[in-house]
């Protein structure tokens, strides 16, 4: 996919016009006439490079009367010394509607998959006040939790989803992100009718390359809409690319939709914002960061939820750990605002375990007798409590044989087992892999299939009887 860069600047080039002062890398320091008025933090300012393309600058602070520092969206080669900038009086701006089904565009609102211009009858601001966030819902509350199913397993019964929840996702290369993301994608869409966002943060542009693929081969492109700051871009771009797949978000939320919102990676977001603030000279907290990092965490989370009698912006987050290190502030920052963790476990790869959810270490607020019911509650604590005792016991197994443990600790273990089976799962978007035709699993068959292993129901059989299956076999 290419930058299609070269467009005209905004109309009425004379009005507002100032000059380029001083270009530092990204950081572009803009000077307008005083009889003029200034920008505003977080306008937009449009230029021409020396080979013809168009530069989208951003405000971020003022120097002194008339002069403006900018931080540029766009690569700054070729921009020339003295070069008219035009102020357009409002923030950066994307095309919104329907026709962005199916595209892929930047933060700045550039088609990045040459198909041409966007077929949207309107632009919208990525940057709005608060009380204009909702496209002026009346209420932006959901009095009762409202659960979103989503076929998986996994996450249905342990980590259950709540329409305007956030979810982070750990998992290193290889542990299966893209797979569980397409299927909750395919899920969504074909289940609820809902529709899906997906905001790639720094995106390497092989792994943005086949995801768009993927999705026109899982036949699934039409009803997401995807917003890419790729990592060859600008701090800005990667920065700014998260408000553009909100605002993709609330088009949807006031449809409506239940929207499912993927950002991917949110910790590169965090690391954009740092790299604009070095930039701009700004001196940084005691752990390295932006001083301005909390702030802008909870200005992207607030953006996320669902709305009374209406749609719902579900976000899953995936979230890299630099150094494992859980304790990093930014990490920190992030998970204060998530309401569960899915971590995937590279040793579940290795078994051949998919989804390689990793049950220990995932956790979930929403797991709750007041959210999911007595019934759904106990029995996900009881599986939790299996696959404890089986962890525990995994190592006296392997040394002593599981013959030598009491008849209860072998039931338990045995048990536990056919659980882990049980919640492994074909996936639909995974069925030219597998060979096994993907299946969605209700939440009452989940539920059911667990209650059934943990009575001892299915004892006489194999746990191997339970790998890849969708519903609890039948008695």
């Amino acid at each position: 996919m290419e930058n299609n860069t070269t467009a005209p600047l905004s109309s009425e080039i004379k009005k507002n016009t100032g000059r380029i002062s001083s270009v530092q890398g990204p950081v572009v320091d803009v000077r307008f006439p005083l009889d003029e008025e200034a920008p505003a933090v977080y306008d937009c300012i449009e230029t021409i490079a020396f080979d013809g393309r168009r530069i989208v600058l951003q405000t971020a602070e003022h120097l002194g009367p008339g002069l403006v520092r900018c931080v540029s969206l766009t690569e700054t080669l070729n921009l020339q010394l003295g070069a008219p900038c035009t102020n357009t009086q409002k923030p950066i701006s994307i095309p919104i509607g329907d026709g962005c089904f199916g595209r892929v565009m930047d933060a700045s609102g550039r088609p990045l998959d040459n198909a041409g211009p966007y077929k949207c009858p309107t632009t919208i601001p990525i940057r709005r006040p608060v009380d204009q966030l909702t496209f002026n819902l009346k209420s932006t509350k959901r009095e009762i939790p409202e659960l979103l199913e989503t076929g998986i397993k996994y996450i249905d019964l342990l980590y259950p989803m709540i329409k305007g929840s956030k979810t982070g996702v750990l998992g290193g290369a290889g542990c299966g992100k893209t797979v569980v993301i397409l299927e909750l994608i395919n899920n969504i869409v074909k289940a609820h009718g809902g529709a899906c966002v997906f905001t790639g943060i720094g995106e390497r542009i092989r792994e943005g390359n086949e995801l768009f693929y993927e999705l026109e081969e899982a036949h699934l492109l039409p009803k997401v809409m995807l917003a890419f700051g790729q990592m060859d871009q600008p701090p800005g771009a990667r920065a700014e690319v998260v408000n553009a797949g909100l605002t993709m978000a609330e088009y949807l939320l006031a449809k409506n939709k239940d929207v499912l919102l993927f950002m991917d990676n949110l910790y590169r977001f965090i690391q954009a914002g740092q790299e604009v603030s070095t930039l701009l000279g700004r001196v940084p907290a005691e752990t390295g960061y932006q001083p301005t990092l909390a702030s802008e965490v909870n200005t992207v989370q607030e953006r996320i939820r669902s709305v009374e009698g209406g749609g719902s912006i579900t976000a899953m987050q995936a979230v890299y750990v630099p150094a494992d290190d859980m304790t990093d502030p930014a990490v920190v920052s992030i998970f204060a605002t998530l309401d569960g963790v899915i971590v995937l476990s590279r040793d579940l790869v290795q078994r051949g375990m998919y989804p390689a959810i990793d049950p220990l270490q995932s956790s979930c607020t929403n797991l709750d007798t007041n959210v999911v019911g007595r019934r759904h509650y106990e029995i996900s604590q009881q599986v939790i409590q299996h696959f404890n005792k089986h962890n525990s016991l995994k190592r006296i197994v392997a040394v002593i044989g599981l013959e030598e443990l009491s008849k209860e600790d072998q039931k338990v273990f045995k048990r536990a087992d056919k659980l882990y089976n049980f919640m492994t799962q074909p996936f639909t978007v995974s069925e030219v892999f597998t060979g096994k035709k993907g299946e969605y699993v209700t939440l009452e068959d989940n539920i059911i299939g667990c209650e059934r292993i943990l009575r001892g129901d299915y004892d006489h059989m194999e746990a191997q009887d339970f790998y890849m299956i969708g519903r609890a076999p039948k008695i």
